[in-house]
């Protein structure tokens, strides 16, 4: 351990020495594509399958995935009101993808419902400047529960015109411990870091901390007008040692702090695998510690890598501590997705300490459940407490989620209390009238501001759809992808008469104008999924 700990320390002088040689007044011009340049770092690197697991370099922890159960079914007269904060993190549906690739069916814990359905672009309203959120609503007959319905809600974040993004005062924080060597990990890190090199404007400016047995700068900050000077930065990175990551955090905020600009979106972009092993290693610890850093105005974005030993559940814990999102980069084109296609919604926040709260009424709905977000619920009281941390949103974001509702009279799950539910439910039914099926709000704060907006917005009769086929396309596509998390998670409310074949009608049928291939794809994990399933279920021929 202590000669790998010298080695670094003498690797990380040689490095920030030839940073500083470089010089700092080359010119834009000086570079062509850094995406281009970045393929001087490995081969090429598959989009699909990925890259064999090489057990060489796998002496880390096991990987690990949040535990979480599906969110039962609960009786809207006992427990009318459910509460969470918005998820954008996709980082499931790379994982799961990643393990169909392989041929093996992805762990339960690994799949979260919410994160694969917000994975895709959704043709929403878009809202002017001022509403900042413009929201979304629509009811349709369950395809997978006979007599219940689904009800779809979301979100679209007003989109910053390009001219008017502010500048962007990024810190890389580079895991190159001995744990991230292998293709699928520190060079496939190196390539996404090549591709939002690409993105950046004169105006950005990036610095690069690095760890391994301990941390160290290797970059100083640098205008986004010298790729050149960044990219060979990048370049030089190499795999070894140990993983002293909670140090690595502590050095890149501490960059960020003596860096900080006002006028700028100060962000700490975290590539690793998750495997911390020296210093702070505990979720607690360091949710504590990136709590902490949350208050001084720097988001954290979390990228992982690897699979062996990723560290999902430590990942996700960090990045909703510290007003952050968590990705996971398995492929080079899941890395153009993330840090170009979506790059505006990835680094550019229009809200903080976004919540949503449904009230459901009795009169109209006698149970539900909420589909996903089993890691973000809140308590009802939280809705209202400004210091109860959120999710962020980026510009141009959709946030999508699906509950399932029994209307009074359907198939309920819950027997009714013999003694009546909560005080004043029927009264408030109602009061609420026949026609409400439920009131949506949400909360959030302008980034870095501390007064708190809140909006309404009804669910009606008027947002319901006779049948699932009459559903806007969104829906039905939603629908199809939370059917698909349910079976990965093997969701016991999910009916059994909803096998695959029927979930790829349903999203065939949803498919619309697909410019990126995205849900071409999504049709092929079906598929996968359905072959890696060990037995057939009865009933899936249906």
């Amino acid at each position: 351990m202590k000669g790998r700990s010298v080695w670094l320390a003498v690797a990380l002088t040689a490095l920030t020495a030839g940073c500083g040689r470089s010089g700092g007044g080359a010119d834009y011009a000086e570079t062509a594509t850094t995406e281009a340049a970045a393929g001087e770092m490995a081969p090429a690197y598959p989009a699909y399958p990925p890259y064999p697991v090489d057990p060489a370099v796998r002496a880390g922890e096991p990987a690990r995935y949040p535990d979480a159960k599906p969110n039962p079914v609960k009786r809207t007269a006992e427990q009318p009101v459910s509460t969470f904060a918005i998820d954008v993190d996709t980082a499931s549906y790379a994982v799961v993808r990643r393990f169909l690739a392989s041929g093996a069916k992805p762990p339960v814990d690994a799949v979260r419902v919410e994160e694969l359905i917000n994975y895709f672009p959704y043709d929403y309203p878009r809202p002017a400047r001022e509403e900042v959120f413009k929201p979304f609503v629509a009811v349709a007959p369950s395809p997978w529960a006979p007599g219940k319905r689904l009800m779809h809600v979301a979100l679209t974040g007003y989109d910053i015109p390009r001219a008017e993004r502010p500048p962007l005062n990024l810190v890389f924080l580079v895991d190159v411990s001995g744990s991230m060597e292998g293709q699928d990990r520190l060079p496939l890190a190196k390539k996404a870091l090549g591709v939002l090199v690409d993105q950046l404007r004169p105006q950005d400016r990036v610095a690069m901390v690095v760890y391994a047995g301990q941390s160290g700068e290797v970059l100083e900050p640098t205008s986004g007008r010298n790729k050149a000077k960044i990219m060979r930065a990048i370049r030089e990175l190499g795999a070894g040692g140990s993983t002293a990551g909670a140090e690595g955090l502590e050095h890149a905020y501490q960059l960020a702090r003596e860096n900080f600009d006002e006028d700028a979106v100060n962000r700490v972009i975290l590539m690793t695998d998750g495997d911390f092993n020296v210093g702070v290693t505990s979720e607690d610890q360091l949710e504590d510690m990136v709590a902490d850093q949350r208050q001084t105005g720097i988001y954290l974005s979390v990228y992982g890598f690897g699979q062996d030993n990723y560290q999902d559940r430590r990942m996700q814990a960090i990045s909703q501590a510290g007003n952050g999102t968590a990705g996971y980069i398995d492929t080079l084109d899941e890395a153009r997705k993330v840090f170009r296609d979506d790059f505006s919604s990835s680094v550019f926040p229009i809200a903080d300490d976004v919540k949503i709260q449904v009230e459901f009424n009795p009169a109209e709905v006698a149970e539900w459940r909420l589909l996903g977000y089993e890691t973000r619920l809140l308590a009802r009281q939280d809705f209202n407490n400004d210091r109860v941390d959120a999710g962020e949103v980026g510009a141009g974001a959709t946030v999508t989620a699906v509950y399932e509702v029994t209307p009074p009279g359907g198939p309920v799950a819950v027997d009714p209390l013999r003694y009546g539910g909560e005080p004043g439910a029927e009264p408030e039914a109602r009061r609420a009238g026949g026609d409400e099926i439920a009131l949506v709000r949400y909360r959030f704060k302008r980034p870095g501001g501390t007064q708190t907006a809140l909006r309404e917005r009804p669910v009606t009769e008027q947002d319901a759809y006779p049948t699932l086929d009459a559903a806007p396309e969104s829906t039905r596509w939603a629908v199809a992808v939370a059917g698909y998390g349910q079976r990965l998670r093997n969701d016991p409310n999910l009916g059994s008469g909803f096998g695959w074949n029927r979930l790829e009608r349903l999203a065939q049928g949803a498919r619309g104008e697909d410019p990126w291939g995205l849900r071409a794809e999504f049709l092929r994990l079906v598929r996968a999924a359905r072959e890696a399933e060990p037995a057939r279920r009865t009933g899936e021929t249906a």
